[in-house]
């Protein structure tokens, strides 16, 4: 019977291979035989850790949450608030790149979740993604709501529009572009990052 490392190591191989899929491509499955495969594990044995694959999904996220990113410009605290916030967003549009890459990525998408009929795997894998997403917006905006910039009870609802934002200008970058657009782009992290870390997001006047 394996030991408690042996089984660790195993659990980890796994979560490493299906992290190492999606780093590749954002839109990959991560099908049970696709990831055991990469992990150099049998199907059963992945099960035995990851019963579905909305678990498998879900404890990946749950580990790229957790792992503290060198450099991360939030914490330049030399940088103003709305300014490190900026730096982190194009992070994440720096995933999906430009031109060819960006079509790419969102080929990907559309071959995936939209042209082909849906499995409830297939809804549950894109709703873990996309809690990957907000999950690293709502870290940034934690950090910035513990420096007092921003409601700590309203990190989630400015982090869905934050995405909102970024989803618009991934589809943008996947569109013939140039540079004066890029620098539109520059101009519309600024104004929600700004939104978000001084200015109002609706809250405050839905509540009078």
């Amino acid at each position: 019977m394996p030991d408690r490392r042996t089984r660790r190591d195993t659990r980890d191989r796994i979560l490493v291979a299906a992290a190492t899929m999606l780093g590749e491509d954002p839109t990959a499955r991560l099908s049970v035989r696709a990831v055991a495969a990469r992990a150099g594990v049998s199907t059963g044995s992945l099960r035995h850790f990851f019963p579905t694959q909305l678990a498998l999904i879900d404890a990946v996220v749950a580990g790229v949450y957790d792992v503290d990113i060198p450099g991360d410009p939030i914490l330049d605290t030399a940088l103003a608030p709305a300014e490190r916030l900026v730096e982190c967003l194009r992070q994440l549009l720096a995933q999906v790149g430009t031109g060819d890459r960006a079509r790419e990525y969102w080929r990907g998408l559309h071959e995936t979740y939209m042209t082909s009929d849906l499995t409830d795997d297939d809804v549950a894998a894109y709703r873990s993604l996309e809690r990957l997403g907000l999950y690293r917006i709502e870290r940034w905006l934690t950090v910035l709501a513990g420096e007092g910039v921003i409601p700590a009870n309203d990190v989630e609802r400015r982090a869905r529009f934050l995405a909102t934002v970024l989803n618009g200008l991934f589809a943008e970058r996947a569109l013939p572009t140039d540079a004066l657009r890029l620098r539109f782009e520059t101009d519309t992290l600024r104004l929600a990052a700004d939104a978000v870390t001084t200015g109002s997001t609706g809250a405050e006047r839905s509540e009078h």
